[in-house]
């Protein structure tokens, strides 16, 4: 099916019909975790976000190559160019290799992405693996005159480089005034003028993650890997680069000029912003200290959280806001979005369990229209700049829908459920991520085991239908309680029942 899909560019801040450089193919590159802590929720929406982006460009029908990278050196304190590395710190508080710590919180991000149902990426490379990559950027870039070396650091010339080319463009900062202000600090310190950045960091004596280069034993700046990485792997021009909008300046901005002071133009057609999860309207962050891991929400031990909440309750309360929008934490938040989600799931279980019967005459008629215009809207919604909260909207109005069919108020043709059950699958499952099953993956021996489970249900209340028809209000009544005590829900209909899970 052709779409005309819009994308917001950050860059030109508007909504841009969606070419690709060389259809099919699509490049996307996000930028990944610094891996010295746990994820937090705010890890949890760029990561979310560009999993929706992925699984609809490859529902398009595009041949994705998406790159999200792992940070293990170069992250300095309060994302500077002074300071511990984050990653070294870390490990030297706990008294282990750099790398122990970056493999241990790898690990633990990758089972939080599983849990969440993200996607992995086709690519997920380490700054520590791509050191001769930036070495080789730092060179070109000294070569063409928008650099210098200074006490064996090398750092970005913003002056020369504001002189041929507009630093801030991304951003909308006018650096004119940064760099007059840091004139009259030149010659103190190592950079010619504050707004300066580095490319390569001279390594201390204490400082453990080094390596040679022309210049002097260190490591190469944060900025430096992404731009490598995206061209060694994408190339020196690709479709997307993505991240939370709190990497637009410095960390983009500083991407932008370095592709264009290396290879004399832009690397990056659609640069894709998240924005920010806050709490109490700040945002959340390890630097600011208030935030919450993704293993505290799931496991419910964080101060701030009333409950455990599953990872698909996460993943709804991010969809639920459009991804260019903040979303505030609390608790009511998260609870309103775990009632929301069990109604979308509950009638996905009613849609499976509903018998389709032709139009009586007397009952209302979910038709083929009515799934049509379904599927319409939910595309225009993911074309309007993946708006997942309209996508969302949509899925509510078919469960009620599914309902009144399931309560037998409404009649539904076999053509026209097999119909909705493919659309409201698409869209909930394959395009927005949800389980059916919070708590398993979805596919595979989970969902057998899933259907399997259900069927055992269904034929406990049928002997329980048994029991009632025969008068046997002992037995009929000991299959509910206990189904009760086990956490199911029970209610007797007109023509039967209906159960849901309801811990």
């Amino acid at each position: 099916m052709e779409q005309n899909l819009l994308i917001y560019n950050t860059l030109t801040r508007t909504k841009e019909l969606f070419k690709p450089l060389n259809a099919p193919f699509v490049g996307m590159y996000v930028c990944g975790p610094t891996v010295y802590g746990d994820a937090h929720l705010g890890h949890a929406r760029p990561a979310i976000t560009f999993d929706i982006i992925f699984r609809y460009l490859k529902h398009l029908g595009y041949k994705v190559r998406y790159v999200r990278n792992i940070t293990d050196v170069g992250h300095l304190e309060h994302d500077a160019d002074e300071g511990e590395d984050k990653i070294a710190k870390k490990a030297r508080v706990e008294q282990l290799e750099p790398m122990e710590v970056a493999q241990y919180y790898t690990n633990r991000y990758h089972d939080a992405m599983a849990a969440l149902n993200v996607l992995p990426p086709s690519i997920e490379p380490h700054a520590t693996g791509h050191i001769i990559e930036q070495i080789e950027l730092v060179k070109e870039i000294l070569a063409n005159g928008f650099a210098y070396e200074s006490n064996g650091s090398v750092y970005f010339d913003i002056e020369k480089y504001n002189e041929k080319y507009k630093y801030g463009r991304l951003s909308g900062r006018n650096l004119d005034d940064i760099i007059n202000n840091s004139r009259e600090l030149a010659g103190v310190g190592e950079k010619h003028n504050q707004a300066d950045f580095a490319l390569w960091k001279k390594a201390q004596p204490e400082h453990i993650m080094r390596w040679p280069s022309p210049w002097s034993d260190g490591f190469p700046g944060w900025h430096c890997e992404c731009t490598a990485m995206g061209r060694k792997y994408l190339g020196s021009h690709f479709d997307i680069h993505g991240g939370g909008m709190d990497l637009v300046f410095p960390h983009h901005e500083c991407e932008i000029a370095q592709s264009v002071a290396s290879q004399g133009d832009d690397m990056v057609h659609y640069w894709v912003h998240n924005n920010m999860i806050t709490i109490n309207g700040q945002k959340m962050g390890k630097s600011l200290g208030n935030f919450i891991t993704l293993p505290e929400f799931f496991e419910g031990t964080h101060k701030s959280l009333d409950k455990a909440y599953s990872p698909m309750t996460i993943r709804f309360f991010i969809l639920q806001a459009h991804y260019r929008s903040t979303v505030d934490f609390s608790n009511d938040a998260l609870l309103a979005a775990e009632k929301g989600l069990e109604r979308l799931l509950d009638a996905h279980s009613a849609l499976k369990r509903i018998t389709p019967s032709d139009p009586d005459g007397k009952s209302a008629v979910v038709d083929m229209t009515f799934v049509d215009n379904l599927r319409e809207k939910c595309y225009e919604a993911m074309n309007d700049d993946f708006a997942t909260p309209n996508v969302i909207s949509q899925l509510f109005e078919a469960s009620r829908a599914i309902n009144s069919v399931a309560d037998k108020k409404a009649t539904m043709a076999a053509d026209v459920l097999h119909a909705l059950t493919e659309v409201f699958e698409t869209f909930a499952f394959d395009l927005l991520g949800l389980r059916a099953s919070a708590g398993a993956a979805a596919g595979g021996d989970n969902s057998a085991r899933e259907e399997a489970f259900g069927k055992v249900v269904d034929m406990l209340l049928e002997q329980r239908m048994k029991a009632k028809a025969n008068k046997d209000w002992v037995t009929s009544d000991l299959i509910r309680n206990n189904l009760a005590a086990l956490g199911f829900e029970v209610k007797d209909t007109k023509d039967g029942f209906t159960w849901k899970l309801s811990i």
